[in-house]
């Protein structure tokens, strides 16, 4: 494909990245992975056994590296010292891979991030070598200061995680893809394909989703639809819609030239 994702230095063809929890078993894990078409996959360090605990079944086993892009996660981390010990207990189970997602939570109700502890631990992760993919708040100044710092991407909320309201502020999104010169993905807030085709066609460089498949009642089916649904919002974007025209109809058919005039 000539219309790659890059992030990194790595191209991808998907632009969809999908999480691996909240799913009944690995096979559905997997069976759901492979209908979404996603190549990056990412994993909570703190919630599934990546080798953590060698005598219960792993992840690795049902989504093998050579296969998928993992991007350990700090998911349950609220506070910048936390997420920093997490993914560096990532990387040695993950034989020195340096691709991660930071997030680091506000609170355990709204999991919205904590902006000043996230930007602490990407200061620190960057320093320490490793590739920062960031959750944030769609906020694009905060976006801008993450970017300064060096993370390879910066992923702002559409809503809050699990709530599966949508996308809420499209004109901060808009904003923060207006200035990024790293690539922009929508995490948190997706519930169905028509938002990840809104998130796409914003203009967005992918989009990260988990509950919105995994707590879907066919999670497969879910998946195999939202890999359309960001297929047809980045065909969108790349199109160019049509202006809008307020009370200003044009017929589709020409008027000149009609039979019999």
């Amino acid at each position: 494909m000539s219309d790659i994702l890059t992030i990194a230095g790595q191209a991808y063809s998907s632009r969809l990245l999908v999480g691996t929890g909240k799913y009944k078993d690995f096979a559905e894990t997997r069976a759901a992975v492979k209908a979404s078409g996603a190549e990056i996959v990412t994993v909570a360090i703190r919630r599934t056994n990546i080798g953590q605990d060698p005598n219960q079944p792993s992840l690795l086993d049902a989504l093998p590296p050579a296969e998928f892009t993992y991007l350990p996660n700090t998911a349950g981390c609220y506070s910048a010292d936390d997420a920093v010990r997490t993914l560096r207990l990532a990387r040695e189970l993950l034989d020195g891979h340096d691709l991660v997602k930071l997030e680091v939570l506000g609170d355990p109700q709204t999991l919205f991030p904590n902006m000043p502890e996230t930007l602490k631990a990407a200061e620190t992760l960057v320093k320490d070598g490793f590739k920062v993919m960031v959750y944030c708040s769609d906020d694009p100044i905060q976006a801008k200061l993450l970017e300064g710092i060096g993370c390879v991407a910066v992923m702002p909320l559409a809503s809050l995680i699990g709530s599966g309201m949508g996308i809420l502020n499209p004109w901060n999104l808009k904003l923060i893809i207006e200035s990024a010169k790293v690539p922009v993905l929508v995490d948190a807030g997706v519930g169905t394909a028509s938002d990840a085709a809104i998130a796409m066609e914003l203009g967005c460089d992918g989009v990260l989703m988990n509950t919105a498949i995994a707590g879907a009642q066919h999670p497969v089916l879910m998946a195999g639809a939202m890999k359309k649904a960001v297929e047809a919002g980045r065909e969108a974007f790349l199109a160019g819609r049509m202006p809008r025209k307020l009370y200003s109809a044009i017929p589709s058919s020409p008027t000149t030239g009609m039979i019999g005039s």
